[in-house]
């Protein structure tokens, strides 16, 4: 019996080839030989030298975005003329200074860097997942403004000088969560073979590899503690691409021409790099682009045709049709209070008890409108405001369906001119209604159609901010 078998790596790739046959000896006894045969190598040394530099399997174990993003973002050497700056400005150099001084305004620095920390974190967290490409490239402002501060600081008087130099440590601190996040999702988003920890160290090794080649000090981790007041500690004998730079960088024109030039580079390969990862998941520009082209033309657009479209920043809560100006904002995870506060003057709040007559049972009306729905719709015409109460236990897919409401009506609205935002609460109900029974019909064949091409309606991106939920129990006796 003749044979063959071929080994393969993870990603498809021949290792070596068996090749077995029937043998006979002298005697006539039967046997078997195999023979191995190893495939010619394909590539230069300088592609398999890229490959200690890429998740095994590439490129079948990673997204077909993820080359494009990590060979087009950069860091910058800018970091440097920072770093120097910082130096300058607690005293180094200046037979005057103090190093309980410098001392002090490093513990300050720390002290506001960890302070904007706790509350950024606190108050956009939850949206640093599902805009993960704003805050990718937000993190990267964040981080040369640093730089820029840094670089003025040896310019001004101490008191300024202390200012400004907490501000930028703010800044940094502000770019290490914003980073930090996005970067996790980002990778989360690159790896299909559940490679996460792979994607990760990958990245620490490019993060590495371009440290070394600007051979920055590491001010963060060693300026000025007790005792040490050797500011390159550990960083600085490497005299490569960073360290032959700033040897020649040392007049104030000079410093500010290749400081911004520099800056410049690094925001545009940054954001190039943002732009060209495809998200699948929907956030709310995603979703504005995605549910009205639908509506509007019957057209699902793919995740890569929506990342060409979208912009990185985007104002939080905008209700857009396709790409116009924003018709509208809205608000899912609301809480009751707003909706109650958009109903409409018929309420009366008693000052005694603090509960809320509806003399038009508004409120019930809508509760009834939204009985066989895992959330609640309200569209303020004359705030141009929509509220979304969301039921307890809302799938992620319900809420797509509510944000895909709002956006409807706030469209019909604007269609219908100035004279809609003046309209009653009885029209408003009816439209309402008109508007989801349309919704609910065709709203199993949109999302079998946005499935098919390529997006995750189990990923709920649309909060940015937790939200609250409400539980119903309703004993209907009309």
């Amino acid at each position: 019996m003749d044979a063959r078998i071929e080994e393969r790596d993870e990603a498809g790739n021949l290792i070596v080839t068996y090749a077995g046959s029937s043998l006979a000896d002298e005697k006539g006894r039967s046997g078997g030989r195999w023979d191995v045969i190893y495939p010619e190598k394909v590539g230069s040394s300088w592609t398999r030298l890229l490959g200690v530099f890429l998740p095994a399997g590439y490129p079948h174990s990673v997204t077909d975005d993820y080359i494009k993003y990590t060979s087009t973002r950069s860091t910058s050497i800018a970091g440097l003329l920072s770093s120097r700056a910082v130096l300058q400005g607690v005293g180094v150099g200046d037979a005057n200074a103090s190093p309980t001084t410098a001392l002090l305004l490093s513990i300050l620095q720390e002290s506001t860097g960890r302070i904007a920390t706790i509350i950024f974190a606190h108050r956009l967290g939850t949206s640093l997942e599902p805009e993960c490409k704003m805050y990718r490239l937000a993190a990267d402002i964040f981080n040369d403004a640093a730089m820029l501060l840094d670089c003025l600081s040896p310019a001004l008087p101490r008191g300024p000088r202390v200012l400004l130099l907490s501000s930028s440590s703010m800044l940094r601190a502000l770019c290490g969560v914003a980073a930090g996040s996005s970067k996790a999702s980002l990778s989360a988003h690159f790896a299909k073979w559940g490679n996460l920890g792979e994607l990760n160290a990958v990245s620490q090794q490019h993060t590495l590899l371009i440290a070394m080649g600007r051979s920055r000090p590491n001010v963060a981790s060693e300026r000025l503690k007790p005792g040490n007041y050797n500011f390159f500690n550990g960083n600085a004998g490497m005299p490569v691409a960073g360290s032959v730079v700033i040897s020649y960088v040392s007049s104030p024109i000079t410093t500010w021409t290749c400081l911004i030039l520099l800056l410049s580079i690094h925001l545009a390969m940054n954001r190039a790099a943002v732009r060209a990862v495809v998200l699948h998941s929907l956030n709310r520009q995603r979703a504005n682009l995605v549910i009205s082209t639908y509506l509007d033309r019957d057209k699902v657009l793919t995740p890569k045709e929506v990342s060409v479209q979208e912009w990185i920043f985007d104002w939080n809560g905008a209700v857009r049709w396709r790409s116009s100006s924003p018709l509208a904002a809205a608000r899912i995870g609301s809480s009751l209070q707003d909706l109650l506060a958009s109903l409409g003057p018929a309420r009366k709040r008693s000052q005694r008890t603090g509960s809320i007559r509806d003399t038009e049972a508004r409120l019930t009306r809508l509760i009834r409108l939204y009985s066989q729905e895992e959330f609640l719709v309200w569209y303020d015409a004359p705030q141009r405001l929509g509220h979304i109460i969301l039921k307890e236990g809302a799938a992620a897919e319900s809420q797509l369906k509510a944000w895909a409401l709002v956006l409807w009506i706030a469209h019909r609205r604007h269609a219908a001119g100035a004279d809609a935002t003046s309209a009653v609460f009885e029209s408003s109900m009816e439209l309402h209604h008109r508007m989801l029974q349309e919704l609910s019909l065709q709203w199993s064949n949109c999302t079998s159609r946005l499935r098919k091409a390529g997006w995750d309606l189990d990923n709920g991106s649309l909060e940015t901010r937790s939200g609250s939920r409400i539980r119903l129990n309703v004993n209907d006796d009309s």
